[in-house]
Formats: C-alpha cells, sequence, structure tokens
C-alpha cells in the first residue's frame, strides 16, 4: 500500500474546502484520527474513505444543506491524553457541528466524555471496545465501525461445529474484549466450540514463541478439531505462529479480518477460514462499486477494510445532517436514532437502545486460486445483522 499516497489523495477532491476561508455558514466536522503510531494505516484508510464518501454522497460540491463542508483533520497519534484534548479543541476552538473519530480503542474512550460535556454528536470509527457502546456510552455517541460483539458473533457463526479453540489477542481493551465477546457468542448462535485456553501479549511484543508454545500444550491433547484463533490489530503474527508449524499438533490457524497488506501475507494459507468486516470484492451495490473502481483508479488496488469505514461514517454523517435538514445537536440526535443508512458493505442502522450501527458481517475462505495480488479471499457466506443477536451492553 502507497501509504505516503494516502492523505493526499484523501484530501484531494476537497482541498479547496480544507484551504477556504472560515465562515458563519461553513459545516464544520472534525476528523481525529491515530495518524502516527502503530495504527496509522487504519488511520490514513479511514480519512481516505471519509473524504471519498463526502465526494460520492454530495456529488463532488462538498455541499449539504446549501452549506460548504470544511474537515478538519485532528491526529491524536493513538494517545487518549491527545485524542481526548484533539476533540475538546475541535468542540470548543474549532466549534465543529459533529465529530468522527477515532482510530485506537483506547483513545476513544476518552474522547466520550468530551462529547457529552460538549452536548455535540461523535460518530465512533473505526474502535471496536465494546466499551463505547457499552458500560462508558452516552447519548452523543453513534458508532459505525463494527464492536467487538459483532467481530465475535460472526467469527462464532463461522465456527459452528465441534472444536477446543485457543485465543492469542492484545493484551489491552481491544483483545480483552473481542475475546470475552466471542465467549459470550458462542452461546448466543448456538456454536458447539469451546474456548480452552486465552493468551494475552503486549501490543509491541514481536516474539511469540512462548505464547505459541502454551498454546500448543494446552490444544494438542484435545480429541477432535483444535483451533487457534489470533485477535490482533496492527502488524499480526499470524504467519509467525504459522512458522511454527502447529499442524505438527494437528492445530488449525483461524483469523479475523485485516486491511489488504495484512492479508496478502497470508495467501499461503490456502483454506484458512475466518471471519471479516468488508473485503472489496465481497458487497455488491452501487456504492461498493463507485468505491472500488475510484480507489482501482486513484491508488492502483482495491479499497481497504478501513476505507470502507471512514465511507461508512461519511455516509452517517450526510444522511443525518440532510434528514434533519440541520446540524443542531438535538435535532441530529432524533434523526439518528433508528436511522438506516447506506455503506459500501451494504445498509447499516442506528440500534435507538445504545447508537450501535447494526451491519452485516462476512465469513471468508484464503483462494486456493489467486488471479492477481489482491485476489485472496472467496465469500463462504455473508451473515446479515438479523443473524447476529447483538447484545445492548449500556445501562440506558
Amino acid at each position: 500500500m502507497k501509504l505516503k499516497s494516502l492523505a493526499i489523495a484523501s484530501l484531494a477532491a476537497a482541498a479547496v474546502t480544507l484551504t477556504a476561508p472560515v465562515s458563519a455558514q461553513e459545516l464544520k466536522i472534525a476528523l481525529i484520527a491515530g495518524k502516527t503510531g502503530a495504527l496509522e494505516a487504519y488511520a490514513k484508510e479511514t480519512e481516505l474513505g471519509f473524504m471519498m464518501g463526502l465526494e460520492y454522497l454530495t456529488k463532488g460540491s462538498m455541499m449539504i444543506n446549501g452549506r460548504k463542508v470544511k474537515v478538519i483533520v485532528k491526529d491524536d497519534q493513538g494517545k487518549p491524553d491527545l485524542a481526548k484534548a484533539a476533540l475538546a479543541e475541535a468542540f470548543g476552538d474549532d466549534k465543529v457541528d459533529i465529530a468522527v473519530g477515532t482510530t485506537s480503542s483506547g483513545a476513544a474512550l476518552a474522547m466520550l466524555p468530551v462529547a457529552e460535556e460538549y452536548k455535540k454528536v461523535l460518530v465512533v470509527e473505526p474502535a471496536v471496545a465494546d466499551a463505547i457502546t457499552g458500560d462508558k456510552w452516552n447519548r452523543y455517541i453513534f458508532r459505525t465501525g463494527r464492536n467487538s460483539s459483532q467481530d465475535g458473533l460472526a467469527a462464532a457463526a463461522a465456527l459452528m461445529g465441534e472444536a477446543s479453540v485457543a485465543f492469542l489477542a492484545q493484551d489491552y481493551a481491544f483483545g480483552r474484549d473481542g475475546i470475552k465477546a466471542f465467549k459470550d457468542s458462542l452461546a448466543a448462535v448456538k456454536s458447539k466450540a469451546k474456548v480452552v485456553h486465552e493468551e494475552y501479549a503486549p501490543q509491541t511484543a514481536t516474539d511469540f514463541t512462548a505464547s505459541a508454545q502454551r498454546i500448543f500444550d494446552a490444544l494438542k491433547d484435545k480429541p477432535g478439531r483444535k483451533i487457534l484463533s489470533i485477535y490482533w490489530a496492527g502488524a499480526n503474527p499470524l504467519t509467525k505462529i504459522a512458522d511454527m508449524k502447529p499442524e505438527r499438533y494437528g492445530i488449525e490457524l483461524a483469523a479475523g479480518g485485516n486491511i489488504l497488506p495484512v492479508l496478502k501475507g497470508w495467501k499461503n494459507l490456502v483454506g484458512m477460514e475466518g471471519s471479516i468486516y468488508y473485503y472489496y470484492a465481497f458487497p455488491k451495490n452501487a456504492m461498493n462499486d463507485w468505491l472500488v473502481a475510484e480507489n482501482q483508479k486513484r491508488l492502483k488496488q482495491p479499497p481497504d477494510f478501513f476505507t470502507a469505514g471512514g465511507f461508512a461514517a461519511a455516509s452517517a454523517v450526510y444522511t443525518a445532517l440532510t434528514k434533519a435538514g440541520s446540524s443542531d445537536t438535538e435535532k441530529l440526535i432524533a434523526t439518528m436514532e433508528g436511522m438506516e443508512f447506506d455503506t459500501p458493505k451494504g445498509k447499516m442502522t442506528f440500534r435507538k437502545d445504545d447508537h450501535q450501527a447494526l451491519q452485516p458481517m462476512f465469513h471468508f475462505r484464503i483462494k486456493k486460486v489467486q488471479a492477481n495480488e489482491w485476489d485472496l479471499l472467496e465469500l463462504v457466506r455473508e451473515f446479515p445483522a438479523s443473524e447476529l443477536p447483538l447484545p445492548i451492553r449500556n445501562k440506558r
């Protein structure tokens, strides 16, 4: 991926917007993302997708409700204190009408009280932790990104037969929320799989020898199917684990979806299955067709995981502002609760109870025959939102 070109490409269509003089008629949107740090690739894709989404939805005019759109991008470096300060600055100093962000779950959680303090809507994209629309939620928070429970439900639905499962995950909110959600989801989708071991490693870990050996020891003597599932954000350790030859113990590997450069590193793991939020070839709709064609034209590759997420956030913001006919917070909340909107991965709906976007997920398999470097996954099945019994975790 040509990461250096992402920010340029993402702003190209709206360069005049970002440099235009401030006026009272401008509709100001803050986009906060961890553009430097471990998740910078995710952040840059989110920005790219958000700007392409606004371009598509406004038909290139960058106008909503007769007001010129100004997007103010802030880098929180994936740090909670910087994310909190960036959102406060956006609402307090920049006077933005609505905000979107951020990349890290820890940073996003730090932002939630700021939205409540300023009484402004924050659309969370792409941070995943359940707590964002769970016990840390407030009425100003809406999330287009999937949450850990949606990941867990999709992963559990993709694994319906009897099996012993061990997990390797990162030791922070994303990893621990994800594994808890998977365990909760097994019963919800009536899977016969059973989690027999959980292994948590630091986010910065690069040597997985000891972790892998503990997992192998936990699985190797179990009867029947044995699966090691890896739930990881950033540089994924899957290939390192594969090099340790878990198959000698009859252990299969499984993983959640990831960005294309990571998926490309898995191309030799033919037949491996998992669940994914988005893969460019799976959804069949006009919005995704446009995104695929335009991303290919501009960047010479298909759109990625978080590009689609940024686009979805843009669609939520555009739809809410258009339907409300106003940027008034109370009118936006009234409009957004229960609101359905189109995204590249299909229709989403903000659930009234917790403002989590209900959305489809996908079961994938790594292809045996791959036509090109990005032709990596085949669709086993799409899980519609109606088949993912997402629990309500807030206390509204």
